[in-house]
Formats: structure tokens, C-alpha cells, sequence
């Protein structure tokens, strides 16, 4: 009868929750990024069909898959959209999930919102300027904060220290 119950309760909470996440709205820290108003057309001619699934289709690569892992040279790691800086090398840690993880991103560079996808809510980030997903926000990351930015190495560029940024792309 458990199992039952359960699974009627699961076939209405699944539909529940998916409208839920859908009628989320991005919120964004305070910031003065301008938000881009840039179709989802225009994205796909200029990333590869594999960065465009993670972040306009909201995709997740599979662990240990990205080079990222292992880049712990100093640097900046930005969308690989429109280049917007995301994380500094210096938060970067090995969390051993199978994605980069960061303690923290760069103040007012990501939009966050509730992500019901699993049924179990999550916080899931985007760039605050095209709003390419990124990943997703834990509490289990190191001391200070406490948080794990777990990201999708797609979704990331790494331009090492001696290299200028590359200008926003728009």
C-alpha cells in the first residue's frame, strides 16, 4: 500500500513541479550587467551544438567529462556564450563531483532561480548577461561559505592570467 500511495503521489507532484519550475522567474544579484536580448538562434550559430544543449536547453554534461577538471593554472573562467567573467582561479577547488567547482562566483556575474527538475528543489545559476545555464549551487562546499558552484565545463572558458579577456560578445 506504501508503494502505492507513493506512486499516485509522485504522478501528481511530478506535473506539479514541473510547472513550478517553469513559472520561476531568473532573479539576479544587484548588478549593472546589462542583460543581452539575444535570440536563441543567433546563440547556435555561434556555439557548438553541445555547449548550446547545456546552456540554452538546460543540459548537463557527464562527470569527469570536461578538461576543466584538471585546469588549475591562474586565471579567469568565463561563458563560453558571451564571455561575461564568472569565476576567478582562486576559488576554484576539486570538489571530486566529476565537475569544476568554485567557493564562490564573481559578485553580481550570475542570476540564480529554484530548479524542481528533480522534484527536490535546487538552485540553479546562469550568467547574469545572456543567461546561459551554468549548473547549480550546493551547502556543501569548504569552509568560509560553505558553498559548492558545481559547473558545467561547456559552459566555461579559461583564459589563463597572461592573457587578456576577450571582449563580451553580443
Amino acid at each position: 500500500m506504501k508503494r502505492r500511495a507513493f506512486l499516485i503521489g509522485m504522478s501528481i507532484a511530478a506535473p506539479l513541479a514541473f510547472f513550478h519550475r517553469t513559472a520561476q522567474v531568473l532573479a539576479t544579484s544587484p548588478t549593472t550587467i546589462k542583460r543581452l536580448e539575444k535570440p536563441h538562434t543567433a546563440w547556435r550559430k555561434i556555439i557548438s551544438p553541445e555547449t548550446y544543449k547545456i546552456l540554452f536547453e538546460e543540459h548537463t554534461e557527464p562527470p569527469g567529462s570536461s578538461e576543466l577538471n584538471h585546469e588549475y593554472r591562474e586565471g579567469t573562467y568565463i561563458c563560453a556564450a558571451c564571455y561575461l567573467p564568472l569565476f576567478e582561479s582562486q576559488h576554484k577547488y576539486d570538489s571530486a563531483t566529476g565537475w569544476p567547482s568554485f567557493t564562490q562566483p564573481i559578485a553580481g556575474h550570475i542570476g540564480t532561480k529554484k530548479d524542481f527538475q528533480l522534484i527536490i528543489p535546487r538552485t540553479e545559476y546562469h550568467c547574469a548577461r545572456c543567461g546561459g545555464h551554468q549548473g547549480h549551487v550546493f551547502n556543501d562546499g569548504p569552509k568560509p561559505r560553505g558553498e559548492r558552484w558545481c559547473n558545467n565545463g561547456l559552459a566555461l572558458e579559461f583564459i589563463v592570467h597572461s592573457e587578456s579577456l576577450p571582449a563580451l560578445r553580443g
